[in-house]
């Protein structure tokens, strides 16, 4: 199969903004609780509807007395919180453009898109955000409105605004149409300066509409309001989706700044969701963090069995969901009742205990960590999309979960699989096009269609399989042209290996740079009984070694001898460490961790 079309399931937005929702449920539904918002003690307030669009409307008569008018894109730049929110639903009020800006991005990045947005105004977070926009724009003196949330910004929006008349911002939101621009969203840059991506409210209206139509019966158990805590940068549009299909279907939304583990587990726990929407660097954390835990109390062996009987049971789950198979038999019905009052219960509950749904998104989820949490009552639906495509395009459908793939295209899009195997996809998605980018608009849309750059193929039944990136195809010197995302998964799925880089282009044979877990070795280093030492100290430790050796031998088993792996170095810092290594959207920069560590390569090649 090459093209899969799929109908639409809801009609695209035909007038109006992503605003008018927020006046449209504060009349219908006055008291239903649209956030939650956490309290100095740590409790949770609530703000209802009627409470949302009573601030967004006060703020957006402050955005208009301090000027801001239709069509002007304003920066954004925080952390994920309730006031990043509140102002893009103001701005969008009185059809102001927002444009997001991940706050840890540099003073040359802020730069640029202030230079290719012609921002009028930043809502920055603190002022460490404030210093790095005056940083951006050096000797210039026409930014002369600066919003600081940690300064008061709202309250002083709501001040100015006082004098405004009311009447006069809804004038304002009655006029925005469905195809003016809500956002203009930057890429993360993997490669090469980032482009801004327009994209309409009719965009992120029928991304979220689809969703909410198709796949709301997942969010919470019929009959109870879905809670979701909102984690991701809402710079990155996979996070800020996350936010307008709460708003739009009526969702308690609550807000978390810190994506580390140690502050989003927690606040998991007591927030309590119904459904999460995360990246596969969660999925992870938690089954790593699971795993460590059993080591630590002396349960590994029961772990692990665990593990395999969570997987084994998915799979025929799958199997016969798919009409390939009958199911689990007796045994394995009776071993996974058994470890699900063991382990599985534990691992639910690290999310609060009520999540039995969730949503996989930024990159492919590795199928054993998406069988292993379907084993343990959670369906993982792993989905793709890009920020041309306003998020998802292809989701699971369902009840019709098949893990290693991506799904099928959402109601309303298309998939294509070109010659080359590039993906290419088409809908109600798609943005409207790169920002003053006339040559990558040409390069990359033709007649409708987007091409992602993606590599993957269709299956038989309109799953899609991502098997790798168009510009992350490494071709040996030997003509062999490969792409390293099966390796590498294969590598990260091992217990003490939390990053890798396969690299080989116009090199003679494949190698790969190796990151370990802390926690992981640490866990390592006292089920072996010795003293705690860092990963440098490590390095060439041959035990530590014939382990990782194993896992590359495993791996390699997966590909032909040409693709194998047949050197690789163990690195003595995550890649995380570096920032200039990762996007804020927690991917590898591939070129710029191949720069970092030419050095370590060029070693690698010569000592064979």
């Amino acid at each position: 199969m090459r093209l899969l079309d799929i109908p639409r399931l809801v009609e695209p937005l035909v007038s109006g903004g992503l605003a008018d929702s927020v006046f449209t449920t504060a009349v219908e539904d006055p008291l239903r609780v649209q956030f939650s918002v956490p309290g100095p003690g740590g409790e949770w307030s609530e703000v209802t509807t009627a409470d949302f669009c009573r601030q967004v409307t006060a703020v957006a008569r402050g955005f208009t007395a301090d000027g801001v008018r239709p069509g002007d894109p304003v920066i954004v730049m925080s952390r994920t919180r309730y006031e990043w929110t509140l102002v893009a639903y103001a701005l969008w009020t009185v059809g102001a453009v927002v444009v997001p800006v991940y706050p840890t991005s540099s003073g040359e990045q802020v730069r640029w898109i202030l230079q290719d947005t012609g921002a009028v105004g930043v809502v920055v977070e603190n002022e460490h955000n404030a210093m790095t926009v005056a940083a951006a724009y050096g000797t210039r003196t026409d930014l002369t409105r600066l919003w600081e949330l940690d300064a008061g910004a709202i309250a002083s929006l709501v001040s100015a605004g006082a004098a405004v008349d009311e009447a006069a911002v809804h004038r304002l939101r009655s006029a925005v149409r469905p195809q003016d621009t809500a956002l203009i969203c930057y890429t993360s840059g993997t490669t090469g300066r980032p482009k801004g991506c327009v994209i309409t409210h009719r965009n992120l209206a029928s991304e979220t509409d689809t969703l909410l139509a198709g796949w709301g019966v997942l969010l919470a158990p019929a009959g109870e309001q879905p809670r979701i805590l909102a984690f991701l940068p809402l710079a990155h549009c996979y996070g800020l989706m996350v936010v307008v299909s709460a708003v739009r279907g009526g969702i308690n939304l609550a807000h978390q700044p810190n994506l580390s583990p140690d502050s989003l587990l927690p606040a998991l726990e007591a927030f309590r969701p119904t459904f999460l929407y995360a990246v596969p660097y969660i999925f992870e954390r938690i089954f790593g963090k699971a795993r460590i835990n059993a080591q630590q109390t002396g349960h590994s062996a029961l772990f692990e069995r665990a593990v395999r009987v969570a997987v084994r049971y998915a799979t025929r789950v799958q199997e016969r969901a798919a009409g390939t198979g009958s199911g689990p038999g007796p045994r394995l019905r009776f071993q996974h009742r058994l470890y699900d009052r063991l382990v599985y219960a534990k691992v639910r509950g690290v999310l609060g205990g009520l999540v039995r749904n969730a949503v996989s998104g930024g990159s492919p989820l590795a199928r054993e960590l998406g069988l292993f949490f379907a084993g343990c009552g959670i369906n993982v639906y792993d989905g793709y999309g890009l920020t041309e495509t306003t998020a998802a395009v292809t989701a699971q459908p369902v009840g019709a979960v098949r893990h290693g793939t991506v799904g099928r295209p959402l109601p309303g899009n298309a998939v294509s699989i070109a010659d080359d195997g590039e993906i290419w996809v088409a809908g109600d998605v798609v943005f409207a096009g790169y920002l003053n980018d006339p040559k990558a608009n040409a390069e990359s849309l033709r007649d409708g269609w987007y091409a992602t750059g993606d590599l993957g193929h269709l299956d038989p039944d309109g799953y899609l399989v991502i098997t790798g990136r168009k510009k992350d195809i490494i071709i040996t010197s030997g003509g062999k042209s490969l792409s390293p995302q099966t390796l590498e998964e294969q590598l990260r799925a091992h217990p003490l290996i939390s990053g890798c880089i396969v690299v080989g282009d116009n090199r003679p044979y494949v190698t790969a740079l190796i990151t370990l877990d802390p926690d992981a070795l640490a866990s390592w280093q006292i089920l072996k009984g010795r003293p705690p030492s860092e990963p440098a100290q490590l390095l060439e430790d041959d035990e530590l070694r014939g382990h990782i050796q194993r896992a590359v031998s495993r791996a390699n088993s997966r590909v032909s001898r040409a693709e194998s792996v047949r050197a690789f170095r163990i690195l003595p810092d995550q890649f995380g460490a570096d920032p200039r290594l990762m996007t804020p959207s927690l991917k590898l920069r591939r070129s710029a961790v191949i720069t970092a560590y030419a050095r370590e390569i060029e070693e690698l090649y010569a000592a064979r």
